[in-house]
């Protein structure tokens, strides 16, 4: 289904977020003496690899509502700083204490707990950086996506979602983890889609159908993951499999089953493409709608 098209605009998209990212992190590191180790925990975590999702979805809804995607770039680099903080501590001991992501020894396994910490915090203060630097973009349109990337990040969103998985301690009921998994998750994609569509100057009618699209995709995305820690290859995912279940938590995929959640997983997805339906150039986010719900790692 994805030929050499979509696989050429995916890489496209990817290599331009991670040149931009080399760079922020190259400047970054000039003239910090002493301090160098905090770039290098910095750069260690945000140059493992993932599949930049997030960034991809920021440039292509830029695309989709007629801008420069250049000029969505900084917001697209910012949102993957704050996914990359949010994994760095989500692996601390305190949170997940996970050893692995990404095929690689977690960051504070790398650096130690205190670096870590100070790398994740780090990063979210470029991410803001990022974005108050850029010259492309009006200070209006700097600040909307500045208040958009908060929102979504914060208590109302992300780390809402993280409150929301340690209070708990992963005995959820399913409704529960569907507002956990649109916080924890969703909310950043939410960010991304809509920060995409603020750089070219949308309407209210696109963003409103980027967050709506976000909102299913997200789900979708999550519940994948969950039937992923049951059902995938390690190699692939790069993390142990059946984690969740070892620690005792609940998941759509452990409550529901593989097969009811697989259908729940493909149902969110049509629906999270019917959105996609009033943007001009759309086809390569209906073709990577697609493709998310059906990765294996």
């Amino acid at each position: 289904m994805f030929g050499g098209n979509f696989a050429e605009r995916l890489k496209f998209l990817t290599d331009m977020v991670n040149a931009h990212l080399g760079e922020t992190e190259r400047r970054a590191s000039e003239n910090i003496g002493e301090r160098s180790g905090i770039a290098e925990a910095m750069n260690y975590s945000l140059s493992a690899g993932g599949k930049r999702i997030r960034p991809v979805l920021t440039l292509s809804f830029c695309r989709a509502c007629g801008g420069n995607e250049e000029n969505a770039l900084p917001a697209a680099c910012a949102l993957e700083m704050v996914h990359t903080f949010s994994l760095i501590h989500d692996d601390l001991p305190c949170m997940d204490n996970d050893d692995y992501r990404r095929g690689k020894p977690s960051c504070h396994k790398a650096y130690g707990e205190a670096m870590a910490l100070l790398a994740g915090d780090a990063l979210l203060n470029a991410a803001y950086e990022t974005l108050g630097s850029d010259g492309n973009l009006t200070a209006e349109t700097r600040t909307a996506l500045m208040r958009e990337l908060s929102h979504w990040t914060g208590v109302a969103g992300m780390i809402g979602g993280q409150v929301i998985d340690t209070l708990y301690d992963g005995e959820f009921d399913e409704r529960l983890l569907l507002d956990m998994y649109s916080m924890k998750t969703g909310a950043l994609l939410k960010a991304a889609c809509r920060m995409g569509c603020i750089s070219a100057g949308a309407d209210g009618n696109a963003l409103a159908a980027a967050e709506r699209y976000a909102e299913k995709l997200g789900l979708a995305f999550q519940i994948i993951d969950d039937i992923l820690d049951i059902t995938g290859d390690e190699k692939l995912l790069g993390k142990s499999v059946g984690s969740d279940a070892k620690n005792g938590k609940h998941t759509y995929a452990s409550i529901n089953g593989v097969e009811r959640s697989r259908e729940r997983a493909k149902l969110l997805t049509e629906e999270a493409y019917a959105e996609l339906d009033i943007f001009k150039d759309s086809d390569f986010l209906k073709d990577l709608t697609m493709y998310l719900l059906e990765r294996n790692y």
